[in-house]
């Protein structure tokens, strides 16, 4: 069980989900850090207010958008 003392950094990837992962640990190939970190609350609470659609980036995209 996390008593809150676990120290977490957000990282997305090119499809732009999101994770948690712990603090300090080095990123996953094919994930970045998303410039925010704290304890698994706190981190949670940040994806939640920046990942409202859960889709893959490519379905999010309006039609047509990308094409040349």
């Amino acid at each position: 069980m996390n008593d809150g003392t676990h120290r977490y950094t957000v990282l997305v990837n090119g499809a732009g989900q999101y994770a948690l992962h712990p603090e300090g640990a080095e990123e996953p190939s094919g994930w970045l850090a998303a410039g925010f970190g704290g304890t698994e609350e706190e981190c949670v609470a940040h994806v939640d207010r920046c990942w409202t659609d859960t889709r893959p980036a490519h379905l999010r995209r309006p039609a047509g958008a990308g094409h040349a």
